[in-house]
């Protein structure tokens, strides 16, 4: 029987969380000449993150965990809501490479992981050997039995309300660099076996600068069960202008798996970020939601203040906070992109 048929589904973010997931960054290519100025911010979001749930960090060795200690003290984090597993990954997205957890309220055993293949974004950046591996190792932790449907899949390219509707990208998830063997229609039939859904909306492309082939944690994301946060670029000119529209478009267009209209709400997208003559995938869009706190990045933009009171608005149960991201996004990624929540059941 699939996890569906077995009665267990991935629920939304913004709902209750056991803990959040990292694999430390230590992979100096993913930020090349910049992996020390991350430390510091990173493990601000750490400790933001352990005031309201746990932290689970995977590590290569003891040398890295007493390192790793070291940043989050002097950071001021709650040590005693922090647990180091020596887990060795090859790289930091946790998003993608870590445990998709389901839950069923109902059964005897209420959590069980999906272990999806995991091949760095269509085989860009090896090796990955390890990082493929740190869902099961984190099901044998905890005991609980692990699923593996057998094709690539990346956390950050889904998007979910929790209530049975998924959303994701034609130019991730349809790229010939994962699946070439599966077509649409496969696709999504793994997406509903697999993470317990019914109602699948597909957006098309995803930001510039994005290295994922446009996953939809840069662009779209739910913050209630009906209503979803989607960035558009305010400048024609801008790159980015045409494709976020045709999101936006389709958006307003699309229905939940109970026949509503999705609710929209559209975010600003900061000026280009750009680094040794590189677009980075800068975009307000890629927070995490903790217990406590929905983690924001900013980009030291003149949109940042007015991002940070939109999702506010959205968010009335938490605190909305903006942490400095201008070095992080320099690996191609940020605070949705290193983490990857366990349920509460």
């Amino acid at each position: 029987m699939t996890p569906k048929e077995q009665g267990y589904y991935f629920p939304a973010e913004f709902a209750k969380h056991d803990a959040m997931w990292l694999s430390w960054p230590h992979k100096e290519a993913s930020w090349p000449g910049k992996i020390e100025s991350i430390y510091p911010i990173y493990a601000q979001f750490v400790k933001l993150v352990a005031e309201g749930e746990k932290v689970n960090i995977n590590v290569v060795d003891e040398a890295m965990k007493a390192k790793v200690l070291g940043h989050l003290q002097r950071a001021g984090a709650d040590l005693s809501n922090v647990q180091i597993f020596l887990h060795p990954t090859n790289d930091a997205w946790c998003r993608d490479h870590g445990p998709a957890f389901l839950i069923n309220p109902n059964a005897a055993q209420k959590k069980m992981i999906v272990d999806w293949g995991y091949n760095a974004w269509g085989g860009k950046y090896p090796p990955f050997d390890l990082d493929d591996n740190i869902p099961t190792l984190i099901a044998q932790h905890y005991n609980i039995p692990v699923v593996y449907p057998g094709i690539v899949m990346e956390g950050g390219s889904v998007e979910f309300n929790g209530k049975g509707t998924l959303l994701t990208t034609t130019s991730c998830l349809l790229n010939e660099n994962r699946n070439p063997h599966l077509n649409q229609n496969q696709i999504e039939k793994y997406l509903s076996d697999y993470y317990g859904v019914d109602n699948i909306l597909w957006l098309g492309d995803g930001i510039v600068g994005d290295d994922t082939d446009g996953h939809i944690d840069d662009i779209t994301r739910f913050v209630n069960e009906d209503t979803v946060v989607t960035v558009v670029e305010e400048d024609k000119n801008d790159e980015n202008y045409e494709p976020l529209q045709e999101n936006l478009k389709a958006l307003k267009k699309m229905r939940l798996e109970n026949g509503k209209q999705l609710h929209v709400v559209e975010l600003p997208m900061p000026s280009a970020v750009v680094h040794e003559d590189m677009r980075l995938p800068a975009s307000y869009a890629n927070f995490y939601i903790s217990n406590k706190y929905v983690v924001v990045p900013v980009f030291r933009d003149k949109n940042d203040d007015r991002a940070l009171s939109i999702l506010q608005s959205c968010f009335t149960d938490r605190k909305v906070v903006g942490l400095d991201s201008v070095d992080i996004i320099w690996g191609l990624g940020s605070f949705h992109c290193l983490s990857q929540q366990e349920p509460a059941v």
